[in-house]
């Protein structure tokens, strides 16, 4: 779980996580959070054993937090979880799932393949943008996911463990899907809910993102081993 600046909504996420069945260990990595995040992390992660807190001296991204966490999981699979409130985890079994029958290496949870519960209408063209994202990468990759930008992914611990991330930012998931493909794992998608948030409310991918996201689907697919 990586966190930046996410005061308002790091307890109660944490409190869910650690509430769902199959969580053994919960990684969290503070990237040099200004807004008292990392003061309540140190406090929440006394309760509970699970929780393993990691803490960025300088912000470096959610790329970078997710590679120090990855580095540190132990558990036979790994789920990536934002530290707000978009993303359930009630919805693990679904990513779990294919993981669990032997069927999948990787399993992404899309939200536009019909999740169970209801999704927040927000911005038109932030949905214009994921989607032409997921197309430029399908065409690169060779894939057919709906959703390539979305959060969550639970991957086999073995498999993940040996990528070589190099994004800090938000190329993160342009260039896991890139390699993933480049590997020739068994890539499941499942629908999930989605509860986005506003700008206003903490929402921090912005434009800028976008075009990085389009370089990376260039470099890690054509160009890049």
């Amino acid at each position: 779980m990586p966190v930046f600046n996410e005061v308002s909504t790091v307890e109660s996420i944490v409190q869910v996580v650690l509430a769902q069945n199959p969580v053994q260990q919960l990684i969290i990595v503070d990237d040099a959070s200004r807004d008292g995040s990392g003061e309540l992390l140190e406090r929440v992660a006394k309760r509970d054993s699970r929780i393993v807190l990691c803490r960025h001296a300088v912000n470096q991204g959610k790329g970078a937090a997710l590679r120090t966490g990855i580095a540190r999981a132990e558990a036979e699979i790994v789920i990536i979880q934002d530290a707000d409130l978009e993303y359930s985890p009630r919805e693990y079994y679904l990513l779990l799932g294919p993981i669990l029958a032997g069927k999948a290496d990787v399993v992404y949870g899309s939200r536009f393949v019909g999740g169970l519960g209801a999704h927040r209408v927000l911005y038109f063209w932030h949905s214009v943008g994921n989607k032409f994202l997921t197309l430029c990468s399908n065409m690169a990759s060779d894939l057919n996911l709906t959703d390539m930008e979305t959060c969550y992914k639970a991957f086999r611990r073995e498999v993940i463990q040996k990528i070589n991330i190099r994004e800090n930012r938000f190329g993160f998931e342009p260039e896991i899907t890139a390699k993933l493909a480049k590997a020739n794992l068994r890539i499941f998608e499942v629908g999930i809910s989605y509860s986005g948030r506003t700008y206003s409310e903490g929402k921090k991918i912005g434009w800028r993102d976008g075009f990085r996201a389009l370089w990376c689907i260039l470099m890690y697919n054509l160009i890049s081993e």
